[in-house]
């Protein structure tokens, strides 16, 4: 994991037969203010999200999980798909006694969040989605493979170890079943039915997540706002997670 000088918090809690842990950093003044859980993408795990952790819970309380098969919680005996990682993130957010809660989602972790605010949305506050994927444009293997490439010329290296790390952890079952769910998913027809304010984030030389595609998702929520991180590729809260914290506080303290 990238460093952040910063020890978080682990944490393990059980939901059915499965445990899940999740990594957190609370404020000490923390009473009253909304969670922010941040969601992971297709094939890895909260590696990616924890600076963004560490940063951003100097002033919220912030939380990444570890969605089951992945990380360093339970490998199902089957591939997940999305409905079930949906389903799993919010009997975890049930199990950790949190209030509703802001949805951080980063690529596919936009389309779980989506899916939680949509059929559990007594567990949703808002919902903040950074590099939301998969649009129509890009809903085949060949499609989302050529924007990955032209996108990870940009990436931080130091996310190559992280990656390989997550793959292995996951299993080349659930991480190929992760990609599918995200291709299949139809988002687009989920977003005019989320209930909670949303702000989504691009980065200006996102290619897994385009300038059109990032203006469609904001237009279709009833409560959306766009913003754009000047430089970023897809992996904003890696590559600058310092950028993100203004823009979440500010999102939040106006919903």
């Amino acid at each position: 994991m990238r460093s952040t000088g910063i020890e978080l918090e682990q944490r393990t809690a059980r939901i059915g037969d499965w445990s899940v842990t999740a990594w957190r950093r609370v404020p000490p003044d923390a009473d009253g203010s909304p969670p922010v859980v941040c969601v992971h993408g297709a094939g890895v795990s909260s590696r990616e999200l924890r600076p963004l952790v560490a940063t951003l819970g100097e002033h919220l309380p912030a939380w990444t999980v570890d969605l089951p098969g992945f990380g360093q919680s339970t490998k199902p005996p089957y591939a997940l798909g999305l409905t079930e990682l949906a389903d799993a993130l919010a009997d975890w957010l049930a199990a950790e006694g949190l209030p509703p809660a802001c949805l951080a989602g980063c690529s596919f972790g936009c389309q779980v969040a989506v899916d939680v605010a949509v059929r559990h949305p007594e567990r949703v506050r808002s919902l903040v989605l950074i590099g939301p994927t998969v649009d129509p444009a890009a809903r085949s293997w060949p499609r989302l493979i050529a924007r990955w490439l032209r996108n990870s010329r940009r990436e931080d290296p130091r996310m190559m170890p992280l990656n390989a790390a997550d793959y292995r952890d996951a299993g080349l079952r659930q991480v190929l079943a992760g990609f599918e769910a995200a291709v299949r998913d139809r988002v687009e027809d989920k977003l005019p039915h989320v209930a909670v304010p949303t702000l989504v984030v691009r980065g200006e030389f996102d290619r897994l997540a385009p300038q059109d595609w990032a203006e469609e998702v904001t237009r279709k929520v009833p409560r959306g706002r766009l913003a754009v991180v000047p430089g970023a590729p897809h992996t904003v809260p890696f590559r600058d997670p310092a950028a993100l914290v203004p823009l979440i506080r500010g999102f939040l303290a106006d919903a």
